[in-house]
């Protein structure tokens, strides 16, 4: 099992910043490839970014690329996500995810922590 908590969440002016953490610890060994996602209310949960620590390029998503930043630090099992030039449409409850390869399903979550942006 592997288990992820995040936090780092608050609340903002548009135009600030915020740097979201996401600790894991467990099997943490048999995860390369972690996400951030998020759900804004009323909305699905959709797709921020990703990276896995073996190395590969990130992804982003269309609505946070250029303002958004995802990194690691695998030495202390920390994922970030560094968001500036926030904006109100990035209110949303704020998830860490992991899975085994970039292939596979994402298979453990965090609970979330919440963003809200005023205008």
């Amino acid at each position: 099992q592997v288990q992820l908590v995040e936090s780092g969440g608050g609340l903002v002016q548009a135009g600030g910043s915020l740097r979201l953490s996401c600790a894991a610890s467990g099997r943490i060994y048999s995860t390369d490839h972690m996400a951030w996602f998020r759900q804004p209310p009323g909305q699905e949960r959709e797709f921020v970014a990703s990276k896995s620590w073996s190395g590969s390029n990130p992804d982003y998503a269309d609505s946070v690329k250029g303002r958004f930043t995802i990194s690691g630090d695998y030495a202390k099992n920390t994922l970030y996500l560094q968001m500036n030039s926030l904006k109100p449409e990035d209110t949303a409850v704020y998830y860490c995810a992991a899975r085994r390869t970039r292939l596979a399903a994402y298979a453990y979550w965090g609970q979330g922590t919440q963003v809200t942006v005023s205008s």
